[in-house]
């Protein structure tokens, strides 16, 4: 969980404003997320006491930005696994814990219902990808969209700094958003509802949300995705779905990235299938190289079949 990550002044590419998630501050966002009508078109409606001006967004967010997130910084004191929160902060009670990760995700899981609802008004595919850091994310994310050809879509990047990665995303034509998360170790359902303005999505598009490198917090967050997609590179260990089951029991597709080497890191990746199972047993499992292309071909599959699914569901309503 995430009452004492430290999470603060995310920064989403082209709102040129700092998100700021900083800890019990009542900056009230009053966005107004009605319509969600992301065509850029958001006019919310912000009454930021952060020096957002008249920034009109439409975008019912009702932010009363703590995000819930009462942080409480006192890093010298913390001690992981303590109590029923999971963790310790001097002079703060383990039920005052427990009440701020609840109001966090509450909060949150209010915005993912708007993302969420938008998404299926446009029959868009939401994808949340996540890993540890160097699992190779970007990398599949560039091949995939080299391979998806006119498919249309956009990717909403999400990094603790520097907006490197999504440089390469633009590089191959995508529309691609950076946001930065400071000292946030995930994105959260708000942050996205802010990118996908910027993006204007179309019809049966999809959108790729690359998460911040960390397989703890973003389990936690619905952004308002229709799947997790964890992207567990070979080279990690088999006994990694072990030792961060909450993500790999939140994901509904695990791609065993980098099969290529496989051969040069003594790795079982029938035990990796098999310990996956165990923390998941109904997630789907892909191997493949983003490298050499191997397995490329079934994970498109799958991105169709969830695209042609959802369009189905749709025309049913």
């Amino acid at each position: 969980m995430c009452t004492v990550c430290g999470c603060g002044d995310a920064k989403v590419e082209g709102h040129g404003h700092s998100h700021s998630h900083s800890h019990a501050h009542g900056d009230r966002h009053g966005h107004h997320h009605h319509h969600h009508d992301h065509g850029h078109d958001h006019g919310h409606d912000h009454g930021h006491d952060d020096g957002h001006g008249d920034h009109h967004h439409d975008h019912h967010h009702d932010h009363h930005h703590g995000h819930g997130h009462d942080h409480a910084h006192h890093h010298g004191d913390l001690h992981y696994g303590h109590g029923a929160a999971g963790v310790h902060v001097a002079g703060m009670s383990q039920a005052r814990l427990i009440e701020i990760e609840t109001d966090i995700l509450s909060k949150n899981d209010r915005y993912a219902a708007e993302n969420r609802a938008f998404f299926r008004g446009r029959q868009v595919l939401a994808l949340n990808l996540v890993s540890s850091p160097g699992s190779g994310k970007t990398t599949l994310l560039v091949k995939t969209i080299e391979m998806l050809g006119t498919q249309a879509l956009a990717v909403i990047e999400g990094d603790q700094q520097t907006a490197n990665d999504a440089d390469r995303i633009r590089a191959t034509g995508a529309h691609a958003i950076q946001v930065n998360t400071g000292k946030g170790c995930h994105l959260d359902a708000h942050m996205v509802g802010h990118a996908v303005e910027h993006l204007n999505l179309a019809p049966h598009s999809v959108l790729f949300i690359e998460n911040v490198g960390n397989l703890v917090c973003p389990a936690a967050f619905d952004l308002g995705e229709d799947a997790k997609v964890a992207i567990l590179s070979v080279t990690e260990g088999e006994d990694k779905p072990l030792k961060y089951p909450d993500m790999f029991t939140a994901a509904r597709l695990a791609i065993l990235n980098k099969t290529d080497l496989a051969p040069h890191c003594d790795v079982d990746l029938a035990l990796y299938e098999e310990n996956l199972r165990r923390v998941n047993p109904g997630i789907d499992i892909l191997r493949l190289s983003a490298r050499t292309g191997e397995g490329m071909d079934a994970w498109l599959a799958w991105l169709r079949g969830r695209l042609a699914a959802k369009a189905g569901r749709a025309a049913a309503e």
